[in-house]
């Protein structure tokens, strides 16, 4: 068995959702496995021991991993929101979408200059959302040097983007395909 089929077994793809031709890589069937989530937040801990001081996890998914990662690694969970989920002073960064932009924020506050930040979400498909959020983690003044993703979708190119950033990309399953 491949390292983390037993992971990749738990995830189901639902086909044509949200639209035609797209495989929805569902993890919410990993995450009722009791099992099944205690290992994939203890395998994305593994990779990053001691070089991190925060954990930034992207809205929504990425709250559920970051927080128990850094739990794990005993560090901060520094939370990177949607445009107005956040009270008091902000910054944020613009993104494309596919139709538009989007935007995502943090306190203005919440990064101490230099501290290490492991950036973490669920999945890694084109890499906007990700990208967006190792630049706004920078203007704050953190170091993003690597980022952890439970699942990769290597054919759309997101990893490779992040790696351009200078970023160290890992991910624990990957799909092929869109």
């Amino acid at each position: 068995m491949a390292a983390n089929d037993d992971l990749k077994a738990l995830v189901r793809t639902i086909p044509d959702f949200p639209k035609p031709g797209i495989q929805f890589r569902d993890i919410t069937t990993l995450l009722l496995d009791p099992r099944g989530l205690a290992e994939t937040v203890r395998r994305l801990a593994a990779l990053h021991q001691g070089e991190i001081d925060l954990v930034a996890g992207i809205e929504a998914r990425g709250f559920i991993f970051g927080a128990a990662v850094a739990r794990e690694l005993g560090c901060g969970l520094l939370l990177v929101r949607k445009d107005g989920k956040l009270p008091g002073t902000t910054i944020g960064e613009d993104y494309a979408l596919e139709y538009g932009t989007g935007r995502i924020i943090l306190h203005d506050d919440a990064v101490v200059p230099g501290q290490r930040v492991l950036l973490i979400d669920d999945l890694i498909a084109t890499g906007g959302t990700a990208r967006a959020a190792v630049r706004l983690v920078r203007k704050a003044g953190g170091q993003v040097s690597a980022a952890a993703f439970v699942i990769d979708l290597p054919d759309l190119g997101g990893g490779d983007a992040l790696r351009s950033d200078g970023v160290e990309v890992n991910a624990l399953i990957a799909f092929g395909g869109h």
